[in-house]
């Protein structure tokens, strides 16, 4: 006698196999939603200034103005004189252009190698105290920079009156606004998880063939923590780059080193009455950091992966 099996009922599992790409697909819909609403929220004042900076004053004396929103991001005009008028009309923005050149590439030489040379032993050597050195260090992250300002104007007025070297170092020098911000407690953490990434095989290695500690770090950790130093680079450049209130107060009574960032207080002032050449004033002043963030973004995010870790 033949048993008739009853089949399984197909029926009720072809719509819950039905409902999963369409879940997956409002989940990515989701996704790209929040993401897009968060670029928008991070750009939009970019975005804004690059449209005033590039819009035709002379098209908008009559209708609706910049300040129309959303009209002054679709402009009539486009041109590139504002940028032109900027550098005609403002000259000193060529001098303080090169200024915050010379003050962001000795900040970030400095504090890369500074913190470097502080995470090494913090990172791969055995002392008494080392944690409790590592915590305070990790703990004055949270301490606001303005608490340290009167301190660092003190020792930069005694430097200052050091004979031949006080010129160089005190109030009114490149160091003077360089030397107080070159060692900072992210940099120091972020060499320092770089570092501990490294194998300890290879610094075994190295000193069975009679390395010592200064070529095991010049020529194996340094080497091997690039991405870090990049990304620390690329954090510093931006701090220095866009920093004002320290600069000000820093270069009291050498106007002429005043970085682009607090002469742009000035230009304000210069063009109070345009808007248009102020927008471009501060493109101007975007577009160079833009422009290396962009060069090297895959160094930094390897050096934010290796940091997190």
């Amino acid at each position: 006698m033949t048993r008739i099996v009853a089949a399984a009922p197909r029926a009720a599992a072809t719509p819950r196999t039905a409902r999963r790409p369409l879940r997956r697909t409002l989940n990515t819909v989701l996704i790209y939603a929040v993401l897009i609403g968060i670029f928008i929220f991070a750009a939009f004042p970019l975005i804004w200034t690059f449209i005033i900076s590039i819009t035709d004053s002379n098209s908008v004396t009559t209708g609706h103005t910049v300040y129309d929103f959303p009209a002054s991001l679709f402009p009539a005009r486009i041109t590139v004189a504002n940028f032109f008028n900027v550098v005609r009309t403002y000259p000193a923005i060529e001098r303080a252009f090169f200024n915050s050149v010379i003050i962001s590439g000795l900040s970030i030489v400095l504090t890369v190698i500074i913190s470097a040379l502080a995470a090494y032993p913090l990172a791969r050597n055995e002392f008494w105290g080392k944690a409790v050195i590592f915590g305070v260090i990790v703990a004055t992250m949270v301490l606001p920079t303005e608490t340290s300002f009167l301190v660092n104007m003190l020792s930069l007025a005694h430097l200052r009156q050091i004979p031949v070297i006080g010129p160089l170092l005190g109030i009114g020098s490149y160091l003077g606004v360089v030397l107080p911000t070159v060692s900072t407690a992210f940099g120091i953490f972020l060499m320092r998880q770089a570092f501990l990434s490294i194998p300890q095989s290879l610094l075994e290695a190295a000193r069975i063939d009679g390395a010592r500690e200064g070529q095991i770090f010049a020529r194996i950790m340094l080497p091997l923590s690039m991405p870090s130093m990049a990304a620390l680079s690329i954090f510093t450049l931006v701090n220095t780059w866009n920093s004002y209130f320290w600069p000000s107060i820093a270069l009291t009574g050498s106007q002429d080193k005043f970085p682009l960032a607090v002469e742009m207080l000035k230009l304000k002032g210069a063009f109070n009455d345009n808007i248009f050449n102020t927008a471009a004033g501060a493109m101007i002043m975007m577009i160079p950091i833009l422009l290396l963030f962009l060069f090297a973004q895959r160094f930094f995010m390897r050096g934010l992966e290796g940091a997190t870790k």
